[in-house]
């Protein structure tokens, strides 16, 4: 039998577990409410062109940049659609806009991909434009904090969205704890303030700002190349529209790929885009966001080098989802094959 205490603490949970169900339900009608899907609507002032909505996880910078060479090169449009790219951010949920249908694809991860499949999502990748993820840590050189083995427990700045991408991994694999969190704001302040920080970061991005700040080189550890390894930059739809419209998914895909291969020969074009849209985007960053990414083979290794810009296999994917059960991540039941597609990469096996 209950206490009176442990019953009040029954209700609470119950409670607040309806109150954050109705305000999930709610923040979707509101989303549907507002945001059709815009690949049922035709944008008369384009003639035959169709409209869709692809929607970043990030405001617009250089590890995009495909994307934008697609639109600015007019790469879409010879395949009959009118893409609008939209800018994410933290808050910016990728599975509820999509299913809300707030956008028509998402630009999401391998891991967010196996975690829709748990929870039962009908979320499906069609294509990936990493084959690295390029999620790193920093810390400070001649610290001690040279290895990823020796930052365990010691306090590490991350945002919220790690907590379902990447440190479920740290945790499995190094023995991360979540008391070694501390929140990460987006801003490198207290990191420079303290010589025995450690934070998150993208190897295209913050290491270059910390070292102009700082003077030094940090150190910079790719989680990709300690076995975290989840196709990155992807292409994420709804199930749904895969199977209504598989033409409209197929040039969405092809023209992409095609704005990749374009970005890697010249920059510039969607350089010009990204800095219109997010004018916190300077020319020496975009260049380093650039040069990195085709010095660390982001776009073009792995399985791209024989299949080409955008590719993935089953038996990638498969492999990473072994390291995420073995890591006590996620279940061994799951039918991973749900989490994405190969039906639209013409190179695919």
């Amino acid at each position: 039998m209950l206490v009176e205490s442990e019953f009040n603490i029954l209700k609470n949970k119950i409670i607040l577990g309806l109150s954050a169900l109705v305000l999930v339900l709610l923040g979707i009608s509101v989303v549907v409410f507002l945001n059709r899907s815009a690949s049922q609507n035709q944008n008369p002032a384009t003639g035959e062109l169709t409209k869709v909505v692809f929607t970043t996880n990030w405001f617009a910078q250089a590890e995009q940049g495909g994307f934008f060479q697609a639109v600015e090169e007019g790469l879409y449009k010879q395949v009959g659609l009118d893409v609008e790219i939209r800018q994410g951010n933290a808050q910016v949920n990728g599975p509820v806009l999509l299913m809300s249908g707030g956008t028509d694809f998402f630009m999401g991860s391998g891991f967010e991909a196996v975690r829709s499949v748990a929870q039962n999502i009908p979320i499906i990748t069609v294509a990936a434009m990493f084959q690295k993820d390029p999620q790193v840590l920093i810390s400070h050189p001649d610290v001690g904090h040279d290895s990823l083995e020796s930052m365990k427990g010691k306090p590490i700045l991350v945002s919220a969205t790690a907590n379902t991408s990447y440190w479920p991994f740290l945790v499995g694999k190094f023995g991360f704890t979540d008391e070694q969190k501390r929140p990460y704001t987006f801003n490198i302040a207290p990191f420079l303030a303290d010589p025995q920080a450690i934070q998150q970061g993208y190897g295209t991005s913050e290491p270059f700002t910390i070292e102009k700040k700082l003077g030094k080189r940090p150190n910079v550890f790719y989680l990709a190349d300690h076995g975290y390894l989840p196709y990155a930059t992807t292409i994420e739809t709804r199930v749904e529209l895969v199977e209504k419209n598989p033409d409209l998914v197929q040039k969405f895909v092809s023209a992409s790929i095609a704005g990749w291969k374009s970005y890697l020969a010249n920059p510039q074009p969607a350089f010009a885009a990204i800095k219109k849209l997010n004018p916190e985007m300077q020319d020496d960053l975009l260049q380093y966001g650039f040069t990195q990414m085709k010095d660390m083979g982001l776009v073009d290794s792995g399985d791209a080098k024989t299949l080409g810009i955008g590719a993935m296999t089953s038996e990638r994917w498969s492999a990473f989802y072994r390291s995420l059960v073995e890591g006590g991540l996620f279940p061994d039941n799951l039918t991973i094959d749900k989490a994405y597609t190969l039906k639209f990469l013409p190179q695919a096996p």
